[in-house]
Formats: C-alpha cells, sequence, structure tokens
C-alpha cells in the first residue's frame, strides 16, 4: 500500500506535532498535512497509556497551555489556580485543543514510522507500520519530527531478569499493570531517582504498598526536588524561570537575543558580578534544601541532591504531590537505598554492599520492578540514504564517532569562546566518581547538533527537515509554538537570514550550531546538556532568538518595569502567527 504524496508530514501528536501542523496551515491553508503517531491515542506523553496513576504536571494551571488557546473555563477541567494539572486533563486539553482547530482528522494513529529514506531529489519517504502489523509507503515533500525526547522507554539489561518472575515495568508503561499491582502486591522495588520515581514510590505508599526505592550510587543521585513556591519571595517556580531579571543569573550563549547585554554582561563579566550571581544560585538551591528539610531524619538525608541547583536543568521538577511526600519516608512506607542493583533471582532485588555501616540489607523481595530509567533520546526510526546507509551524522542527530569531539577546531573554537565569555564554567563540579551510565553510551558519543535545535546543518538550504521538541525544558508550550513558527517560515524559504546558498552562511550555521550544542556541556554538566538541549533559565532567551529571527517583537510587556520584573507567559505570545503572516504581506 503506497498512499499519494503529501506536502508535510508531521511524526508525533503531542504539544510539539499538534502545534506544529497547526500552524504550518495557518499558514499554508491549502497544505496537505497527515500527523503520524505510533500511540493509539493522542497526547505524545500525555497519551492515554502512558497517563499513570498521580500523574499531574509540574506546571500549574495558567503556564502549560497554548496562546490561543488558555485553560480556562471549559477548557480547565475543573482545575483552579494554582493547582498543577492531572495527567488525563492536559490529555483532554490537546485533544480539544486539535478538535477546536481541526486538526485531530489529520491525525493517523497506532502508525509507527519505521524509517524516513532522503530522497535524491527532494523530500523524504517514509515506511509506516500499522498497529497489525501492515506496513506502507507515504512519500512527503516536507518533514517534521516532533516525537520529543521520550518518546522511546529505556530499560537496562538486569542480570537474572528471565528469573526474576514479577513485572519489571518502565514508569512510561506503568498505567497498564498499576491497578492490579495496587491490588495485590505487599512490596515493590522503584529503581532511580528522576521524577517519575518519585511519583512512582508516593503512588504505591499512599495506597498502603510498601516501596523500597534503590537510587544508584553509579549514578546521577536523586532529581533536584522543589517546594511549588520558592525564594524568599514565595513564587511559583515556573513563573521565576520566565521573568527577565532571573534569567539575567543564568550564563547563556545565546543571550543577546533578549538585549539585556550589558546587565549580563556585568553579572558575567565581573568578578563582582559574578560573586552576586553564585549568591543568588545559593540562595536558590538553599532555600529548597531548607523547605525541604532533608536534614532533618536520616533517610530523606538520603534524597538530598548531589549536585548544586546551578549546574542542573530540566532535571529540576516540583513537589506536586497532594500530601507531604517525605512524610511517607519518615514513617518507613517508602525506604531509601542509596545501592546498585547487581542481579535478580527470583522475585528478589539483590543490592551491592552499602557503604554504610548502618544499612545491612543485601536483597529485598519484590512484587514488581519499576524502573525510572530514562529514555532513549534518538527518534525512535531509522533516518536512511536511498542506499539504505544511516545518515544520523549528516542530520546532526545523537551518533558514534572514533574522534573525540575535542579534537574538532570548531569545537575547541566554541569551548575556548563558551569559557572566556562564562568564567563561572570553568570551575566545574565535582560529579559522582563513580558515575556509571547504565546504558552502553559509547554507542552514541555525540549528541544533537541542530541550528537552533532545530535544523540539520548539513541541510540549511534544503528546507526538508526539522525537529520540533528536541529541547528539554518546563516551558513547553511556549518554546513549542515559537518552534512551530519557525519551521514554517524555514520551510517555506521565509527566514531572511538563511536565504542564500554562500560558504559564510554556511559556516556561520556550522559556528552557532556548534557553540549552542557544546554550551550544554559545559553549563550542565549535572543534567544532560551533552546529549540534547537541556535549560530551565534560558527558555526566554531562546524565544526571543527564535522571534528574532522571524523579525518579531521580542519585548511585548508594557514599559521596562513589567519587562523586567512580571513573569511571562503564554498569554504574552498571543496572535504570534497572525503577527508574523503580516511582516510577509
Amino acid at each position: 500500500m503506497e498512499t499519494a504524496p503529501v506536502e508535510l508530514v508531521v511524526i508525533g501528536a503531542g504539544w510539539h506535532g499538534l502545534v506544529s501542523a497547526k500552524t504550518y496551515l495557518e499558514v499554508n491553508p491549502s497544505a496537505r498535512v497527515i500527523i503520524l503517531d505510533k500511540s493509539p491515542t493522542i497526547g505524545g506523553v500525555w497519551a492515554q497509556h502512558r497517563l499513570y496513576p498521580g500523574l499531574n504536571t509540574n506546571n500549574m494551571l495558567g503556564t502549560y497551555e497554548f496562546s490561543d488557546f488558555p485553560m480556562t473555563d471549559d477548557h480547565a477541567f475543573g482545575v483552579k489556580s494554582g493547582e498543577h494539572i492531572p495527567g488525563h486533563v492536559v490529555h483532554e486539553y490537546l485533544k480539544s485543543y486539535a478538535e477546536k482547530y481541526d486538526i485531530l482528522k489529520l491525525c493517523r494513529f497506532s502508525e509507527d514510522v519505521k524509517t524516513a529514506e532522503k530522497l535524491d531529489g527532494a523530500g523524504w519517504t517514509l515506511t509506516v507500520e500499522k498497529s497489525g502489523g501492515e506496513t506502507y509507503k507515504l512519500t512527503t515533500s516536507k518533514l517534521v519530527v516532533a516525537t520529543g525526547l521520550t518518546s522511546e522507554p529505556f530499560l537496562p539489561d538486569f542480570e537474572g531478569a528471565d528469573e526474576f518472575g514479577a513485572p519489571i515495568i518502565h514508569c512510561g508503561n506503568l498505567r497498564q499493570h498499576s491497578e492490579a499491582l495496587f491490588a495485590e502486591a505487599t512490596n515493590v522495588v522503584v529503581f532511580g531517582g528522576t521524577k517519575s520515581a518519585w511519583d512512582a514510590a508516593y503512588a504505591f505508599a499512599t495506597r498502603g504498598v510498601h516501596v523500597d526505592w534503590v537510587i544508584r550510587e553509579s549514578g546521577h543521585g536523586p532529581v533536584w526536588m522543589s517546594p511549588p513556591y520558592v525564594t524568599p519571595l514565595k513564587k511559583w517556580l515556573e513563573k521565576l524561570v520566565t521573568t527577565r531579571f532571573l534569567t539575567w543569573f543564568s550564563p547563556c550563549i545565546w543571550s543577546g537575543a533578549d538585549g539585556f547585554n550589558i546587565t549580563r554582561g556585568f553579572l558575567h563579566g565581573t568578578a563582582i558580578g559574578r560573586l552576586i550571581t553564585r549568591r543568588f544560585w545559593a540562595v536558590l538551591g538553599g532555600d529548597v534544601i531548607y523547605l525541604n528539610g532533608y536534614d532533618k531524619h536520616p533517610e530523606t538525608a538520603k534524597l538530598k541532591p548531589w549536585v548544586d541547583a546551578f549546574w542542573v536543568a530540566a532535571g529540576l521538577s516540583i513537589l506536586n504531590y497532594p500530601t507531604n511526600f517525605f512524610d511517607l519516608v519518615k514513617e518507613g512506607k517508602i525506604s531509601v537505598h542509596i545501592r546498585d542493583v547487581t542481579k535478580l533471582t527470583s522475585k528478589t532485588v539483590h543490592l551491592s554492599p552499602s557503604a554504610s555501616s548502618e544499612e545491612s540489607i543485601t536483597s529485598i523481595r519484590a512484587d514488581a520492578l519499576i524502573c525510572s530509567t530514562g529514555w532513549k533520546f534518538h527518534p525512535p526510526m531509522n533516518f536512511v540514504s536511498p542506499d539504505g546507509k544511516k545518515i544520523d551524522t549528516k542530520l546532526g542527530l545523537p551518533h558514534h564517532s572514533k574522534e573525540p569531539a575535542s579534537n574538532d577546531p570548531i569545537v575547541q573554537q566554541a569551548d575556548s569562546e563558551i569559557l572566556s565569555r562564562f568564567p563561572i564554567l570553568q570551575n566545574q563540579p565535582k560529579i559522582n566518581p563513580k558515575l556509571t551510565p547504565l546504558s552502553n553510551t559509547t554507542d552514541l558519543n555525540r549528541g544533537f547538533s541542530l541550528y537552533r535545535f532545530m535544523v540539520p546543518p548539513a541541510l540549511i538550504h534544503e528546507r526538508t527537515i526539522a525537529f520540533n521538541g528536541m529541547v528539554q525544558t518546563i516551558s513547553t508550550s511556549m518554546i513549542a509554538q515559537a518552534q512551530a513558527l519557525w519551521i514554517t517560515a524555514y520551510l517555506d524559504g521565509k527566514l531572511p537570514m538563511l536565504n542564500g546558498d554562500s560558504k559564510t552562511l554556511e559556516d556561520q550555521v556550522v559556528r552557532e550550531t556548534t557553540l549552542h550544542a557544546r554550551f550544554g556541556r559545559w553549563r550542565y554538566p549535572g543534567g544532560y546538556g551533552a546529549r540534547y538541549p537541556d535549560f530551565v533559565f534560558d527558555a526566554m532567551p531562546y524565544i526571543d532568538l527564535l522571534l528574532g529571527d522571524l523579525g518579531l517583537n521580542t519585548r511585548r510587556k508594557q514599559g521596562l518595569v513589567s519587562e523586567c520584573f512580571e513573569p511571562y507567559g503564554p498569554a504574552d505570545y498571543v496572535g504570534l502567527v497572525e503577527e508574523w503572516k503580516k511582516t510577509q504581506a
């Protein structure tokens, strides 16, 4: 089966995919567009099968919505101001968004793109597998990959997994097993230190199932968990990161886009400025440590982060639970073990020897092993040339290289510029000396390298492919719609700074791409900046960068005081597409 060619295929029906299709059609209303998603329902991360019990957004109502579809009135689904948004509400919101803008009819669910073949002329041929196993080919002139960074679960290989005799479940698939485990299990092991591990531990412990929580001694440690309101001013965390005044304290290589170069130059280019910057981060991190009270109990002390808040990005998460999480630890309903899993036997998880004389447990009986072990960050399909060879390197995707990145003169130049502009980054934090990746990361020893985190530099003039959502951030909706408009303008050849085929332009694209990609390696060594774009306080200048490319106004508040001290939100970008279309008239 082969369907007729289309103008645009979007892969992924979550935040980034839906707004990509909608924006492209707003600009090109007669275009034939198809959205493919391997899930049976809309939503991406918020598809029905991924909504495990107790799943809520980190963001509170008003900060997790599209600008032209506020989550209010009929679309708030009972959520009130100051409340975190339940997962099922996000799912229904995205479905309502797709229905309102007539893009739900474009979605083909349970259709998995296995291969994207780059054509010699222009465009792509996709090999798509339907739920029943049938495959067909689909040719498109333009392709937007919006699968994000959390679409394919990663499960480690455990020695003895075949003998375990109990479910081994990734948190992304917890919903399918949760009700049975809630009813039958007496003890489960949660493995990992990320936000989904906290969610799973809370879900089981509050339903009377004891949790043994194993956080790898050879890992990154517990994720930073912040109360919803932080700093002595008691502000929403997600609003702090979009307040310009506060973003200035974060070194950012693309910060010139916000226009506050003098202030940023003082904070990061002078000794006294760096002293003030360090103090800001000490207050922010110290406030979280104090409010959570880690050191008030020996068990909660095990959940204290191992790296200062300055060095982590989207790994910073929020305590969005209806009751006090730490009480469950103090009461013994959750037992925390900083250990490694050595092997599995029949319904038993075996642990490495403890560094502490206070803990002698070497094995734990388990009715299930719940893994919060992350995601495969490569897009979940193969990209190939007409002769079947992989083209990941050409596309700027994670790949393996025999040559160390540090040997590349362009990388060396980028590193030098980053460290000279931001001396505070020269003194890198001490990362866990026992750190051992769960996966064989030598297979993918180079991370994403995309222009503006969206377009392969090698294909910059072809305008046939872009990636929306290969960014880890808590400003999801605002970045998704800014990227969608930028990608639409790019695919239509309407970004002035990319017009022309000069060697100078190509060199500039490669230089900026390398500079931005390498920045993550130096700025967020406690997160995943070396693998993919991973940032929090850098989201606002990134949106400014994209709007500047589009020729749009980046200062959207009334007056300088508001511009500097009022948080930005989705409402500040209402009508962005129409605003850009007027510039093209």
